[in-house]
């Protein structure tokens, strides 16, 4: 009896002893894993994450895993959370052993780096209910492995590059999901009708990827589906008419698609629908009364074809947002909208509506944008709009408005668009819109405004476009508009403006046009005009002017249309081959122009006729060698005067200040002979002893001014093929005259004086970024912060040039020679000389440019320039920051290798500066090498944009989440 009591005991504490085994090596199995996926990370986020072993078993803090960041355990010691969201790690998810979690309930590593693809080991997690891999690069198909986390409750993959078709087993099997989201990938495909089968689901975000088809009308199944997002894809056909069975539905985002068919009133069942979107579509039909009935705060229609009166709004819920813009639309304004304060943003241009403006519409204190524009509206202005103190643009051209222009619009503080054109608006402008300095655009053409422009219109001290043309004003233009330095755009044409041009404007920054057209304006065209040399369009046809076209025109190479027809004008024409070529229609209805242009008699000296002069000549004669005499000895004194005060302040050295004639800043000026004497004698006419630089187009020189000013002067080469030459000069002129960005080298003109072309930049005196890598010393003093920063002002730069230009412009030559530093290292980047604007409509097919080790690899094949060739550039140049060096040799072995690559992030960083210290820096160090990866993609449709690289830089990124 004892024997066996003591052999039960002995059995009770081995069994005791199996049970603490299993119960320890359990999740010492689960903090191995991690241990081991840590180790092929890039990260410094999980220091947290370290065993101490002993023996190979864990010591007697068995559970000690469970406290590091980001694991949550169960009682047991078992893991059943992970949470990394925002730790900013590197890597892949095939490193991580799934089966060692037979416990996980929650997975969210959200917001980091991953790479990859999506093993198919990731459906072991049989128990997994909660799993959130948005907001990281993941690629590749999604694993139909995954329909075996059967548990599944919410799901989230949106904002990665996932592709190809979504399989009907994933949607059979997880019938426990309650929210999905797939938006902002590339999957492809139609929507499988399975997705009927989730009839837990809350919330579908497929938004922002490529699937076409029909929208399944199985989705009418999910009866407790409160927000579907489908916007931005390619679905077609009609709504489908089972969407009224989603009695929950409060969010329907299905715009930017190509639906078709009527509107869906099925919707009149959803009572709760409260943001509804359909705009850019094909719907048609009319729009029903009952959708007033519904709780609606957004409701968005634009671009589609709607017909008939617009319903009420704005009675069961306070309307925010309403947009109709750009439909058939008919009959009155609906009368709610007067009493809607609640109004933010409204649009309902481009359709036939009737109505008062001056009744139908009321004061909105939160209102920022409305647009009535091209409808049938009547009434008067009403100076109620004056109260509407949040407006920042204000758009009612096209319709019938009468009445003057109330005063009381210069209290719009925020006003930054006002367009009142082509109506029959009359009276004097109100010298109150002078008060309007964030005011960038005024439009009051097309009505029958008289009186003078007041001169308060220079305190418009934002403005870039003012257009009052085909008016009835009258007095001379007000010099007053000298103030507004940003303006780009004059439109005065069409009225009864007297006078002559005040010189003044020649000051002005125009860009685009100068239109004085049909005016009564007289006298000479000022000379001053000629400094306007980005300007593009001038017209000062239909005038009174007389005297010659100034010389000084001849600077302006960025026109590309002219028109002086219909003056008095005599003497020839400008010398340089746009004059020339211009239509004879250009020049005709002149007294006498003359010139090579076509249809214009070649100027000449007309010789006497009489080879004995009369008595009357005679007298002229003498007459004229007098006052030639007189002439040329006041000339001399001028000179003479002239001289002797440039050599004085010349003798004052770099404390002299230059007169206004010889400010560089107007180096194209009439008086731009004496700016480029200046520059001929900073640089001992281009001495060897000045260039600081050589490229591809020319070699660069540093220039300091009399003022002490120094400049950087880029003289383009003298080619045989003088075409090349003027191609190149042209092309660097015309496309830095369209760009101002702080992360860009500020272009101040250019000279073409015989021989010698040169642009003219401001002087950036820490050099390139290639001398700055391959020197020691300063690559030591480039710390990772320093690089990271240079990293995103490019990004930036390239950004601007692709995304806010117009056209865009490719750069071409994106490398780190044409990166310049100041002595902070701020960088800035140059040499335009290959860029080229990216026309739309056109294929863009160029000769092969940039420089070699940077060139996007299918220019080895196609000659087309697109913006990815920039993006590959950048890849490359993000890369040479972090090794230090050209990445010619990793780049060769990622792009012929077809293996998946592991790459440690030490093994990449530039060993002359110290190691990045800081988490947060080594963070940023991560983000540039992602990026780089992803930019240097072989095929250019896999690479991102340069605005989502900037974006991805700065973690500024705006991600879509359903309410």
């Amino acid at each position: 009896m004892a024997c066996s009591s003591k052999f039960l005991s002995l059995l009770e504490l081995l069994s005791f002893w199996c049970l603490v085994s299993y119960v320890q090596a359990k999740p010492n199995a689960e903090a191995m894993a991690l241990l081991r996926w840590k180790e092929t990370l890039n990260q410094s986020s999980l220091q947290s994450w370290t065993l101490e072993l002993n023996n190979g078993s864990l010591t007697s803090h068995s559970h000690s895993h469970c406290k590091w960041f980001g694991i949550s355990c169960n009682k047991d010691g078992s893991i059943t959370s992970i949470n990394l969201q925002g730790a900013l790690f590197g890597g892949n998810l095939s490193n991580l052993d799934f089966s060692s979690f037979p416990s996980l309930v929650s997975l969210n590593l959200s917001d980091n780096n991953l790479t990859e693809h999506i093993p198919p080991q990731l459906g072991m997690l049989s128990k997994l209910a909660y799993l959130n891999l948005s907001m990281n690069y993941l690629s590749g198909f999604l694993p139909v492995s995954l329909a075996n986390l059967t548990q599944i409750s919410l799901l989230y993959m949106g904002n990665n590059m996932i592709s190809g078709e979504l399989n009907q087993r994933l949607f059979s099997n997880w019938t426990k999901l309650q929210y999905l989201e797939f938006q902002n990938n590339n999957f492809t495909g139609m929507i499988p009708p399975e997705i009927g089968h989730l009839t837990n689901l809350k919330e579908l975000a497929l938004a922002n990827n490529r699937f076409h088809g029909v929208i399944p009308s199985e989705i009418g199944n999910l009866k407790r589906l409160k927000a579907l997002a489908l916007h931005v894809n390619h679905l077609s056909g009609p709504v489908p008419p089972s969407f009224g069975n989603l009695s929950e539905l409060t969010t329907l985002f299905l715009h930017q698609n190509e639906l078709s068919g009527p509107f869906p009133r099925s919707l009149l069942s959803c009572e709760k629908l409260d943001d509804l979107r359909l705009f850019d579509n094909q719907l048609s039909g009319t729009v029903p009364k009952g959708l007033a009935n519904l709780s609606l705060y957004v409701v968005l229609l634009s671009g589609n074809n709607f017909s008939g009166p617009l319903p009420e709004f704005c009675q069961k819920a306070p309307l925010q947002k309403f947009t109709a813009a750009h439909n058939n639309f008919r009959g009155p304004v609906p009368k709610s909208l007067r009493n809607c304060t609640s109004l933010v943003r409204v649009r309902l241009q481009n359709n036939q509506l009737t109505g008062n403006l001056d009744q139908d519409f009321g004061v909105y204190p939160n209102l920022i944008y409305i647009e009535l524009s091209y409808n049938r509206l009547k009434g008067v202005l009403s100076p109620n709009w004056g109260g509407c103190k949040n407006l920042t643009q204000l758009k009612i051209s096209g319709n019938a408005i009468t009445g003057n222009i109330p005063g009381e619009l210069g209290n719009l503080k925020q006003l930054g668009v006002l367009d009142l054109s082509s109506n029959q608006l009359v009276g004097e402008i109100p010298k109150d819109l002078g008060r309007l300095s964030t005011l960038n655009n005024l439009n009051l053409s097309n009505n029958q405004l008289s009186g003078r422009v007041p001169c308060e219109i220079g305190g418009l001290s934002s403005l870039d476009k003012l257009d009052l043309s085909a008016n009835k004003l009258m007095g001379p233009i007000p010099p007053q508009l000298i103030k507004c330095l940003k303006l780009n755009i004059l439109l005065l044409s069409s009225n009864y403006f007297n006078g002559s041009i005040p010189f003044q404007i020649g000051d002005l920054a125009l860009h685009g046009s100068l239109d004085l057209s049909q005016n009564l304006l007289s006298g000479k065209i000022p000379s001053e005009l000629g400094k306007l040399i980005m300007l593009e369009n001038l017209n000062l046809s239909r005038n009174m002017f007389s005297g010659s076209i100034p010389p000084s025109f001849s600077k302006m190479t960025a026109l590309t249309s002219i028109d002086f027809s219909h003056n008095n004008l005599e003497g020839p024409v400008p010398d340089g081959e746009f004059f020339r070529l211009a239509p004879p229609e250009t020049y005709s209805y002149n007294k006498h122009l003359c010139g090579d242009a076509k249809d214009l008699p070649h100027c000449r000296i007309t010789s006497l006729k009489n080879s004995t002069p009369s008595k009357d000549h005679k007298v002229l004669i003498i007459f004229s060698t007098f006052l030639f005499g007189v002439l040329s000895f006041i000339s001399l004194v001028a000179v003479s005067f002239i001289f002797t005060r440039r050599s004085k302040a010349r003798k004052k050295g770099k404390d002299a200040t230059v007169s206004n004639s010889r400010n560089v800043f107007s180096l194209l000026n009439y008086d731009g002979k004496i700016a480029y004497e200046d520059i001929i004698g900073a640089t001992n006419d281009f001495d060897d002893e000045y260039c600081i630089g050589m490229g591809g187009t020319g070699r660069v020189y540093k220039a300091e001014l009399p003022s002490g000013q120094a400049l950087a002067v880029k003289k383009i080469w003298s080619l045989d093929d003088e075409e090349v030459t003027e191609e190149s000069f042209r092309n660097e002129i015309q496309v830095l005259a369209e760009i101002r960005h702080r992360d860009i080298v500020k272009f101040y003109g250019f000279c073409s004086h015989g021989p010698n072309k040169f642009l003219v930049y401001d002087y950036i005196d820490g050099g390139n970024l290639r001398d700055a890598l391959s020197n020691d010393i300063r690559a030591e003093e480039l710390d990772w912060s320093k690089r990271v920063e240079i990293v995103r002002s490019i990004a930036n730069a390239l950004s601007y040039l692709h995304h806010d230009c117009r056209p865009p412009i490719i750069h071409r030559d994106i490398s780190s020679k044409n990166v310049l530093l100041d002595n902070e290292f701020k960088a800035y980047l140059s040499d335009f000389g290959t860029a080229r604007f990216l026309k739309p409509n056109s294929s863009n097919w160029t000769a092969v440019a940039g420089t070699c080790g940077y060139i996007a690899p299918e220019l080895a094949y196609t000659t087309r320039m697109a913006e990815k060739c920039d993006v590959y550039s950048f890849g490359v140049l993000a890369l040479e920051m972090v090794m230090g060096k050209h990445p010619d040799e990793l780049i060769s072995t990622l792009q012929s290798s077809t293996d998946q690559q592991e790459i440690e992030l030490k093994n990449l960083l530039d060993p002359r500066p110290p190691p990045p210290a800081a988490q947060w820096i080594e963070k940023e160090v991560v983000s540039v090498v992602m990026q780089a990866f992803s930019c240097l993609k072989v095929n250019p449709n896999f690479r991102p944009t340069m605005h989502d690289v900037t974006n991805a830089l700065s973690k500024a990124q705006s991600h879509f989440y359903l309410p």
